[in-house]
């Protein structure tokens, strides 16, 4: 399979390490409207660097992979739906639900697999959570608690362009707890600026919670922060009827010191490049899977749409103060 990478920055060079380890699947050309990191990366893998425009009208290409700016994702997605490849797309579809929506309808009708970037899926850890609740090892699920915390917030320049907390960081979250728990009732969200007065200057939150009602009484909640000075801090807990499951950090080393001062052990990885390197590498597998075996897509469009709506959701809980109800019509199911 015969595969174009859109986007050279950080996740397009994460994006191009996991094609090349794939050997259903070659990398043959990328682009990017920074030239220059174009033209490196496909030095690096020995490549060509082309125009958009040329890679979607390659009949040889089967694949395109969208990892360029948020703002490109949906238009690019509907020209690779126009000219048949196969599309893998980076999170969010757009900033725009109604845009999202759009390229919900254009999916349903794409006859060649469409799949959405959410790593955290195919992390080996929050894996086996989703595997042990759906085998009823813990009962039936009745509270789930995402923890999602930053060790440092990105630039002002960033959050800027980001969509804001809601659908820049905690769309993740939203998709974890889709993920393990289904789409909720309603979404009720809670936010401060307590990190940096600066991203409050550019309207924009740093420090959230948000709570997840469902239809049967669950409870999911949802914290972020964009600082954490110890580290990335990524786990889930879930409670269920006869026990609990817990995916807890991952830590730069096992080791532990016990002396008669106290026990210490080891930080969690920095960053998110540390935490989900095999979690890229196994999510661009799954895509291969449904490409060359016809195995179903296991983050689809519809799951981008679902993400989306409920951070609008949280965007408009948090403006207004009150919960939101999940409609049909804010996610096109």
């Amino acid at each position: 399979m015969k595969v174009a990478l859109f986007g050279a920055g950080r996740i397009g060079k994460v994006h191009a390490a996991s094609i090349k380890m794939d050997p259903r699947c070659e990398l043959v050309a990328v682009t990017d409207v920074m030239t220059e990191a174009a033209e490196a990366l496909a030095h690096e893998h020995g490549i060509a660097a082309r125009r958009a425009d040329e890679i979607l009208a390659d009949p040889s290409i089967d694949a395109i992979l969208i990892a360029s700016s948020t703002n490109t994702h949906a238009d690019l997605i509907e020209a690779g739906a126009k000219v048949g490849k196969a599309i893998f797309c980076e999170k969010p579809i757009d900033l725009d639900l109604k845009r999202a929506l759009e390229i919900g309808r254009i999916a349903n009708t794409h006859d060649k697999p469409m799949m959405m970037g959410f790593n955290r899926r195919f992390d080996p850890n929050f894996a086996a959570v989703k595997a042990a609740l759906e085998a009823g090892e813990v009962g039936k699920g009745e509270l789930l608690a995402v923890t999602s915390y930053d060790p440092a917030p990105p630039p002002v320049s960033y959050i800027k362009v980001s969509g804001g907390l809601y659908r820049d960081m905690m769309i993740h979250d939203f998709d974890m707890c889709a993920f393990l728990f289904g789409m909720p009732k309603s979404v009720m969200a809670h936010g401060s600026c307590l990190v940096d007065p600066e991203i409050g200057a550019a309207g924009d939150i740093d420090t959230a919670v948000v709570v997840l009602t469902y239809e049967d009484g669950r409870i999911a909640t949802i914290r972020n922060s964009r600082r954490a000075p110890y580290g990335y801090d990524q786990r889930v807990e879930l409670l269920g009827s006869e026990g609990t499951l817990e995916a807890r950090n991952e830590i730069e080393n096992t080791v532990v010191k016990s002396t008669a001062v106290g026990t210490v052990s080891a930080k969690p990885v920095f960053f998110f490049l540390e935490r989900y390197m095999r979690a890229y590498a196994i999510e661009w597998s799954a895509f291969v899977d449904a490409c060359v075996e016809g195995k179903p897509v296991p983050a689809t469009v519809q799951d981008g749409v679902n993400a989306l709506a409920l951070a609008e959701a949280a965007n408009l809980s948090f403006r207004e103060g009150r919960p939101i109800e999940i409609t049909s019509a804010m996610t096109g199911a």
